[in-house]
């Protein structure tokens, strides 16, 4: 996938969101960081729709003997959900058609 950096990142104010380090990077970025309001889901839906797919479909259902097996359970559900799983949310595509989709339309 593309990596050109964000202009924004919403999140929610989980200590992974809110530390030190995180801040400093986006600000040496210029990306701003957009948090959501405390106790509201409905702030961030994609991404609390995203971890309710992730732990049902993964988390959920997988013993995990170790971290190495947890990598390679979560990278296998990621290659499906990023390249095999079409989306209601991107016109019945995957995300990957998705992203060659908006490519082409970049090329005209």
């Amino acid at each position: 996938l593309d990596k050109r950096l964000p202009v924004r990142i919403q999140a929610d104010n989980g200590s992974e969101f809110i530390s030190k380090s995180l801040d400093k990077w986006a600000y040496e970025h210029g990306v701003t960081m957009d948090f959501s309001r405390p106790g509201k889901p409905t702030d961030n839906p994609f991404i609390e729709s995203f971890n309710g797919s992730l732990r049902d479909e993964c988390l959920n259902i997988h013993w995990f003997l170790s971290l190495e097996d947890a990598q390679e359970k979560l990278d296998n559900w990621r290659r499906e959900y990023n390249h095999e799983r079409t989306h209601s949310s991107l016109n019945d595509m995957t995300p990957a058609e998705f992203i060659r989709s908006l490519r082409k339309d970049e090329d005209l």
